[in-house]
């Protein structure tokens, strides 16, 4: 189910942003933040935090009914935020240690 997209497709119209100026401001095209926004999985840490600062939201905000369940309240809303941020370093982390070894594959193709 795709809540974050919905989210924050909801919150960009409720701004009055238009896809094309979400779209210029992650630097993709209209057509892929549109898909972005009917299928989450496309987002990524770096595209996230943009969207959050240009939204003005907290990422939280955008996970909080994930979290919540079933109308659940969230019963501890600090360690909440802190599962949101350990997900989102560590797939910095791994983004990173994909782009040093792709780095590492370029330093090679350039000797060759």
């Amino acid at each position: 189910m795709n809540v974050i997209g919905q989210r924050i497709k909801k919150l960009r119209e409720s701004k009055g942003i238009t896809q094309e100026a979400m779209a210029l401001q992650l630097d993709v095209t209209q057509s892929n933040y549109g898909r972005l926004e009917k299928d989450d999985r496309r987002l990524n840490v770096v595209k996230l935090l943009k969207i959050v600062r240009i939204l003005d939201v907290s990422i939280t905000y955008l996970f909080n009914d994930i979290m919540q369940g079933q109308d659940r309240p969230i019963e501890n809303f600090s360690h909440a935020n802190k599962e949101v941020y350990d997900i989102l370093v560590e797939s910095l982390r791994s983004e990173i240690q994909h782009l040093k070894e792709e780095i590492s594959f370029l330093r090679i193709m350039v000797k060759s």
